[in-house]
């Protein structure tokens, strides 16, 4: 098992309760292929560096898990799918 950690950042259009869905979607998709999430900060709204898609904020999320090599790649296809993330990123931490 290998050691990641993940940046998103969700729209911020979206209520408190929609934004705490995605954030159970994406970690219940770490558990359903084997993974386990360690730690979830959710840093909540902060201005982003440059507009995405018109929007200047976004609801920033870093979760940290453990898994097998495989399962990044489904976690950014399914990052891709989902239209409410703007941006995510997946990094491999060394042990």
């Amino acid at each position: 098992m290998n050691l990641y950690e993940v940046l998103y950042v969700i729209t911020p259009e979206l209520d408190e309760e929609t934004t705490a869905a995605v954030i159970e979607k994406f970690a219940g998709i770490i558990a359903a292929n084997g993974g386990e999430v360690t730690k979830t900060d959710a840093w909540g709204k902060r201005r982003l560096a440059y507009p995405i898609d018109y929007k200047t904020e976004g609801y920033y999320v870093l979760a940290h898990f453990s898994a097998g090599p495989d399962l990044p790649r489904e976690l950014e296809r399914n990052f891709k799918i989902d239209e409410r993330i703007l941006r995510y990123m997946v990094i491999r931490k060394e042990d």
